[in-house]
C-alpha cells in the first residue's frame, strides 16, 4: 500500500514557477514509476512526466524544456518534484501524483495550479 501527498499547487502569473511535491509513505518507494498526471476542466486527464525507479524520465511534448521532475529515494524522504517554470495559462489543471508498480497503481489527492495570463 502506497498513500500519496501533493502539495506546492497556487496561482501564479504566466512566466512565473511553481514547484509542487509529492510524498510517498507505505511501501518501497523506490521501486515505484512515479508519474505527475494533470485534468483541466471538461479535458481528459494526460501524462505530463514520469521518473521510473532507476531515474529514466519521459516528459510530454506540451512541458519539455519547462517542467523537471526529480525525485529522492533517501530514508525518510521519498518525495517526488515537479519544478515547473515558464508556465504558461495552458497549465492550469489539477496535478496528480500516481505511483505504479506492476499491477499496483495509487493516486494522490490532486492539488490545484492556476495559471493567469
Amino acid at each position: 500500500q502506497v498513500q500519496l501527498v501533493e502539495s506546492g499547487g497556487g496561482l501564479v502569473e504566466a512566466g512565473g514557477s511553481l514547484r509542487l511535491s509529492c510524498v510517498a509513505s507505505g511501501s518501497i518507494f523506490s521501486f515505484y514509476t512515479i508519474s505527475w498526471y494533470r485534468q483541466a476542466p471538461g479535458k481528459q486527464r494526460e501524462l505530463v512526466t514520469l521518473i521510473t525507479g532507476d531515474g529514466n524520465i519521459i516528459y510530454a511534448d506540451s512541458v519539455k524544456g519547462r517542467f523537471t521532475i526529480s525525485r529522492d529515494n533517501a530514508k525518510a524522504q521519498n518525495t517526488v518534484y515537479l519544478q515547473m517554470n515558464s508556465l504558461k495559462p495552458e497549465d492550469t489543471a489539477v496535478y496528480y501524483c500516481n505511483a505504479k508498480r506492476f499491477s499496483l497503481q495509487y493516486w494522490g489527492q490532486g492539488t490545484q495550479v492556476t495559471v493567469s495570463s
